[in-house]
């Protein structure tokens, strides 16, 4: 079993339409190549994102919109703010940097 297993996860981009939805996409694959099974797979707007993002166990974006989810932060959120938001490799690595998978 995963430290990641039943945690839910939420991408975010800045309209919440078709990037976000292809994150959310890259994201599965790496879970899937993990072996994780997530309680919940949400992709949205930032503008829904910052609002939400406190409910959520772990939330990717892009780097330079990492810096508006402090708040979701200080309740426990793991925050991972990605270059290349398509990345399966960066995603991964992102993980693992934070000791989430190995």
């Amino acid at each position: 079993m995963s430290k990641l297993d039943n945690k839910k996860f939420m991408v975010c981009c800045a309209n919440g339409a078709g990037s976000s939805l292809m994150m959310k996409m890259t994201l599965q694959k790496v879970l899937n190549k993990h072996k994780i099974k997530p309680a919940s797979l949400h992709h949205c707007a930032l503008s829904e994102g910052k609002s939400a993002a406190g409910q959520y166990d772990i939330v990717f974006c892009a780097r330079n919109f990492a810096g508006m989810f402090k708040d979701a932060e200080k309740k426990g959120t793991v925050v991972l703010g990605l270059k290349n938001i398509m990345s399966p490799g960066e995603m991964e690595k992102a993980l693992m940097e934070k000791g989430l998978i190995d």
